[in-house]
């Protein structure tokens, strides 16, 4: 007798209708494709364009000059002033260090905390020593403390050790999160048999293998989102590389700080600046949009 043909008889007996419905017809409807109806689509569209509002109106801001911007109403299409303006920003603002800076210390910060988030993640999560749930309880603890409370002492430790106005600056204190130690040990947890780890070194795999082959391939899509947001995060930062940088050596968002200088600073300019540095964030987006959402769905369907 095939799966299709059972009827569940104890199911008929009791229960609702809807639950007296044969397994046939049940495992039939189970494979259907779900489709949204036009109320779903309407509603999504609507999201996305008040998601991608802010970013076209930062264009048409760019693509127009101070004038025109002062004016009442507003432009609400583009004009011919895009290139100029987006000239103008890059040698204003001198974006080419400026960009160059922000992708290695962007870049070093995703790498180190996506790294040591995921080692530190694991100890939490299926490791067994001493003291463990008081020091997760101080790493969570350290996030309850606002950041600019740390600006004065940080910046006193990085003039002592002779880094004032390196990247080295922004990049040390930012190699680990808190954040992404929680993050990482929360998804670990369930998405980690602690089986498999025993059968590992049952079969006489060292600690690092241990990581390398069995934590690192189960963790990547939770460090495909923690990259992501670290990435974000790292690149946008704007308190603490304003604090440690000058214009000499800047990050981005440094270096845009200088546009709005002068009597009357020129919006128009300091948009094109702007969706200059919004740019790298929209193509690493694009280029590994479908792997970090893919990643999702992976852990989503493991867990």
């Amino acid at each position: 007798m095939t799966t299709t043909e059972l009827t569940a008889p104890q199911e008929e007996a009791k229960g609702t209708p809807e639950d007296r419905v044969p397994v046939r017809r049940r495992f039939l409807g189970a494979g259907k494709q779900l489709h949204a109806g036009p109320v779903t689509y309407l509603v999504l569209a609507v999201f996305a364009l008040l998601s991608l509002a802010p970013l076209v109106w930062t264009a048409i801001a760019a693509s127009r000059n101070n004038v025109r911007l002062a004016q009442s109403p507003p432009p609400l299409w583009f004009g011919g002033n895009l290139f100029k303006n987006l000239q103008a920003a890059w040698e204003q603002a001198g974006l080419g260090t400026a960009m160059v800076n922000s992708t290695i210390v962007a870049g070093t910060i995703t790498l180190g905390t996506v790294v040591f988030s995921t080692l530190a993640g694991f100890a939490f999560a299926k490791l067994r020593f001493r003291f463990s749930g008081l020091l997760l309880l101080l790493t969570i603890g350290t996030m309850m403390i606002p950041p600019q409370l740390a600006v004065v002492p940080l910046y006193l430790w990085m003039s002592n050790l002779g880094w004032s106005n390196q990247l080295q600056t922004v990049i040390l204190p930012t190699l680990v999160s808190a954040f992404g130690t929680f993050f990482m040990r929360q998804y670990l947890i369930q998405a980690l048999p602690s089986e498999l780890i025993e059968a590992a070194r049952v079969d006489g795999a060292s600690s690092l293998r241990v990581v390398w082959h069995v934590v690192f391939p189960a963790a990547r899509p939770a460090m495909a989102v923690l990259g992501l947001l670290t990435f974000v995060m790292a690149w946008n930062d704007f308190l603490w590389p304003i604090i440690a940088l000058n214009q000499q050596n800047p990050t981005v968002q440094v270096s845009l700080a200088s546009l709005g200088t002068g009597y009357i600073p020129d919006q128009s300019v300091i948009m094109a600046g702007a969706l200059l540095g919004t740019l790298p964030l929209l193509i690493a987006f694009l280029l590994f949009g479908k792997q970090i959402v893919g990643g999702i769905m992976q852990g989503a369907i493991k867990g």
